[in-house]
């Protein structure tokens, strides 16, 4: 009997030797795989068509991304009383949409000759679609003829059988506020005013403003309406989608009109004798540093309006200021110019914008995964990162910018699958012990889950790594 015990006592040593050798290997093997997991080796760059599914599926989560919509500062800023004489107002960060100050902001008010921003926009979409080109020379209908209009309407002097060119037309809108170019634009590209109002209209519409509406495109009659809110939401996104606009038009001192290329052949012996030269409209574009545009609006059922824009140190600000006071236009030009300079003095001295100072630091982190057919995912950004900062005492505003601090909150590691834009970890802004925002991170692509016995190893290296922090944090 001892005899035949002896192999079997040998066989079971053997065979526990061989389960510890195993049970060694294993857990050596899960240890390397744990590893690999909470040091991740850097991913391929996303594949274009990676980065489209990526852009898709956050526009969809975060409409934010492409909204041109108007916000509060992410953070709670002191109320400022600031002295503005206009009825209605507001202050906005262009780059942000951060709105600095507002005083009745969703107040209906005529909007004048503020509405020529709209038609510019309109006539620059109607180029972009190559229906016009800027240098086509424009037919004058009657309608369109200085001598035709009210006698207290703006004009730049369009006549009968003149020579102008769109290009000139949209300057005589922005310099002088010309009811004579408006017309004469809105027949060119649409043929009637009715069929262009309605492409404004639309374009309003498109842009989610809900209480904007005219009904001729000149801003002549009181029955066009806005709000100031709602003005620097379109002028807004009217800066951004053409930025030039503002050199080559709104920011140009002088109109000279009609020049001898204007003029009907009969008249062109008199070269540019008949030339009238007006000043642009927007006074503040010689009182504020950086002013480059945007329009002045004026009827008796509106009040003196203005919408102003200045851009510096890479940070543009935008104002518009409705129901101005004044009884003549010397008087409300001195109020428009007050109310503005206190704005833009404020937005200047008291905030600047924050951005990812260079492409090393476009905040993307590489993360680990258990228990999944991928080895590591990409944490990104959900949305810009930039966003106005405000300035805090000791320091200068485009100073405070350049302080911010970015922190990251990062797992170790993920398990199981991944889902392309759902939220990992977040982003923390942050100036002196002010928290000024947080942005999501979330993963930049799908990766599935583990099956079957990858699936059981996965849990068991998620196991390990979470014994491990917990471990490292009884430590710390």
């Amino acid at each position: 009997m001892a005899r035949e015990a002896f192999p079997r006592r040998r066989i079971l040593l053997f065979l526990l030797l061989l389960a510890f050798i195993c049970l060694s290997l294993s857990a050596a093997y899960c240890l390397y795989d744990a590893k690999q997991v909470l040091q991740p080796a850097p991913l391929d760059l996303r594949t274009e068509d990676e980065e489209r599914h990526l852009h898709s599926v956050l526009d969809s989560l975060y409409p934010e991304r492409t909204s041109i919509a108007l916000s509060p500062l992410p953070y709670k800023a002191p109320a400022e009383n600031l002295n503005v004489s206009a009825g209605s107002a507001i202050l906005i960060d262009c780059v942000t949409g951060s709105i600095l100050w507002e005083k009745n902001a969703d107040t209906l008010v005529p909007p004048a000759s503020l509405t020529k921003i709209v038609e510019m926009y309109v006539i620059f979409e109607a180029v972009e679609r190559g229906e016009v080109s800027l240098d086509d020379e424009v037919p004058l209908p009657p309608q369109s003829w200085s001598a035709n209009l009210p006698s207290d309407a703006s004009r730049m002097y369009l006549g009968k059988g003149q020579h102008v060119t769109l290009r000139e037309l949209l300057l005589g809108l922005a310099i002088a506020s010309g009811n004579d170019a408006s017309i004469a634009a809105a027949y060119y590209i649409c043929g009637n005013m009715e069929d262009f109002v309605a492409r404004m209209n639309s374009a309003v519409k498109k842009a989610g403003l809900e209480h904007t509406h005219f009904v001729e495109s000149s801003g002549y009659s009181e029955k066009n309406v806005t709000t100031a809110r709602e003005l620097a939401t379109f002028a807004r996104l009217y800066i951004s989608k053409y930025p030039w606009a503002l050199k080559d038009f709104h920011s140009v001192a002088k109109l000279r009109y009609p020049m001898e290329k204007n003029l009907p052949e009969n008249q062109r012996s008199r070269g540019d004798s008949l030339a009238i030269v007006q000043n642009n409209t927007n006074k503040l574009l010689d009182k504020i540093t950086g002013c480059d545009g945007l329009k002045t609006g004026y009827i008796d059922e509106s009040g003196y309006n203005i919408s102003v824009t200045a851009e510096q140190n890479g940070n543009r600000f935008l104002s518009v200021t409705l129901r101005g006071p004044g009884h003549s236009t010397a008087e409300g030009n001195k109020h428009r110019v007050e109310d503005n300079l206190a704005l833009f003095h404020y937005a200047f001295a008291n905030y600047a914008d924050y951005h990812p100072r260079s492409t090393d630091e476009e905040h993307e982190f590489t993360v680990g995964i258990a228990g999944a057919e991928g080895r590591a995912v990409r944490l990104v950004p959900a949305y810009d990162e930039s966003f106005t900062v405000p300035f805090i005492e000791g320091d200068s505003p485009t100073g405070a910018a350049a302080s911010v601090n970015v922190s990251a909150d990062i797992p170790d590691c993920l398990y199981g699958a991944v889902s392309c834009g759902s939220v990992y970890g977040s982003l923390s802004y942050t100036l002196g012990d002010t928290v000024l925002r947080t942005v999501p991170l979330v993963a930049d692509r799908d990766v599935p889950a583990s099956e079957g016995l990858a699936k059981a190893k996965g849990a068991l290296v998620f196991k390990i790594i979470q014994l491990y922090q917990s471990y490292r944090a009884s430590k710390s």
